[in-house]
């Protein structure tokens, strides 16, 4: 048999994987891949999950069949899901103004001559796109709050600048998740395969680009405290210079023309003035 590609199985995703099936699997036998189930953007439907909405999905996926077009038929089910996390991207946000945060699962199905052409769609993009079956307890309006449509909001309609749309919460139950053709959440999907040589190199370069913002704030936060100190200084060859600098040279700047600005525009004390002061100056020591 062809030796299909996929995600590599480590020791625990095949004690997870063996907790769900009925034979003792290996490595060899099993196919595993990793999605992007759902998330808490709003979706083509103006519908969607808060956090605590996802959390419950997660749980409640676990051991789930994946099938096509929601179709509840055994002879549909192709693979499941061992395991689930909420992935948070709080730098990230959604169109309703909070972080963005989304369910990713992992799925294995078996190395079979019947999957050989499943596999092959999923590494070749072909069968991507997928979709969750649940019930939720409540659809909240983002208008006005309102539950269950109890209100006259549409959804998809803008109001006073707010977008309507539906916040599903309470998940009471979760039927299992689909392969389909247009899902109602736009980047709902097969995740792309990343070794673990390319996962490193993404956080590498995650967090090499989080360490140049931090060095720009900084050698900007001491140029400004340089002005501040001294207005004789060119401020532009001032910055010039300071982009030769690194962390240790840029701390000690900052500590030194934090101290010279403080010193020449020391904070005014918040006293009530007396006698002659206070006749001169009415308004010096009012907040």
């Amino acid at each position: 048999m062809e030796d299909w590609k996929g995600l590599e199985a480590t020791a625990e995703d095949l004690a997870q994987i063996n907790a769900l099936a009925k034979a003792e699997l290996t490595a060899e036998q099993v196919y595993v891949f990793a999605l992007r189930l759902c998330d808490n953007e709003v979706d083509r439907d103006f519908e969607r999950f808060d956090g605590e909405a996802l959390e419950r999905l997660g749980e409640l996926l676990r051991g789930r069949s994946g099938i096509f077009d929601h179709q509840w038929s055994a002879r549909g089910q192709t693979a499941r899901l061992y395991k689930t996390q909420v992935v948070r991207e709080p730098a990230r946000r959604t169109r309703a103004g909070d972080g963005y945060c989304w369910l990713k699962g992992w799925a294995y199905l078996l190395r079979t001559e019947k999957n050989e052409d499943l596999i092959a769609e999923i590494e070749g993009g072909i069968k991507k796109e997928v979709s969750v079956g649940c019930s939720a307890g409540r659809s909240v309006c983002s208008i006005c709050g309102a539950e269950n449509g109890d209100c006259g909001h549409v959804p998809g309609q803008t109001y006073d600048g707010g977008l309507c749309f539906r916040e599903l919460r309470d998940i009471a139950d979760a039927y299992e998740w689909s392969f389909v053709a247009v899902p109602a959440q736009r980047e709902a999907g097969v995740l792309k395969r990343y070794g673990p040589e390319r996962e490193r190199d993404l956080a590498v370069r995650r967090e090499a680009e989080l360490g140049r913002k931090y060095l720009k704030e900084l050698r900007r936060e001491v140029v400004r405290l340089a002005m501040l100190a001294d207005d004789g200084l060119d401020g532009g060859v001032f910055a010039r210079a300071a982009e030769r600098l690194e962390e240790p040279e840029l701390l000690e700047l900052r500590k030194a023309y934090e101290a010279r600005a403080a010193r020449r525009f020391p904070a005014p004390v918040q006293l009530r003035p007396r006698g002659a002061a206070a006749e001169a100056d009415p308004e010096a020591f009012r907040i």
